[in-house]
Formats: structure tokens, C-alpha cells, sequence
């Protein structure tokens, strides 16, 4: 299982991204793309969520930033937990850069049926 956030985590999830195919995202998720900066004691991670999907490096098109650390992340785009999403906003562990407004497409938004099902093979690929 490759560490999360490294170069063999983003090819393993490239994999399981294509092997999971059409993700059937509703409209405010499937036009949604957001870039993530984690930093933790390694440095700096770009990466971006586009169309449900996770990739390395951020999105051209992605109208906010949010800043965070890796367990934050892990906790609120891997495993879906709102609740920590919520208090790592209250808290600043989350900080946004630019359209607030994509974020609610977030809250709103439900996950398919599919993206949680590669969200959680990504989960189980990940040390």
C-alpha cells in the first residue's frame, strides 16, 4: 500500500480512477473542481479535485483553494466525514482561497453511489 500523497499513491489512484469508470456525479459535483494545498512535514502537496476525480497537481480551471494538512484531508475527502470538515473549517485547519460559493456545492451535494465506492477503494489502497 503506497503512503498517502506520494507518487505511487496518485498512480494507484490514477488506476482505481479509471477502473471505477463513469462516476454518475450529480450536476454540482460533476462541474465542481477545487485545488487542494496540504502541507504536513514533508512540504507542500498540489493536488485537485475535478469532476469527482482526484489528481496530482492543481487544476487550471479550479476557482478556490483550500489549505489544509494530510489528516484533514484524508478525513474529509476520503472518508466523507462532514462533521470534520466542519470543525476543521471553524478551527482554521481548513483555509480557502477565492469562491466560497464552490464549497457549497460541497455541502449540498451528495456523493454517488460510485465516487463513494472509489473513494473507499482509495481508502483501502492507502497506508
Amino acid at each position: 500500500m503506497p503512503a498517502f500523497l506520494t507518487d505511487d499513491w496518485f498512480s494507484t489512484v490514477e488506476q482505481l480512477t479509471t477502473e471505477a469508470g463513469d462516476l454518475n456525479l450529480p450536476p454540482a459535483l460533476a462541474n465542481l473542481a477545487l485545488n487542494l494545498v496540504v502541507t504536513d512535514a514533508d512540504g507542500e502537496t498540489q493536488l485537485s479535485l475535478e469532476g469527482g476525480k482526484i489528481q496530482k497537481g492543481l487544476a487550471d480551471n479550479a476557482k478556490t483553494t483550500l489549505n489544509m494538512d494530510a489528516e484533514t484531508l484524508r478525513k474529509v475527502f476520503l472518508e466523507f466525514d462532514m462533521a470534520a470538515a466542519m470543525q476543521a473549517f471553524m478551527t482554521g485547519k481548513i483555509k480557502v482561497q477565492g469562491d466560497m460559493s464552490q464549497l457549497m456545492a460541497l455541502q449540498t451535494a451528495q456523493p454517488s453511489a460510485e465516487q463513494k465506492t472509489l473513494f473507499k477503494r482509495i481508502l483501502e489502497h492507502t497506508a
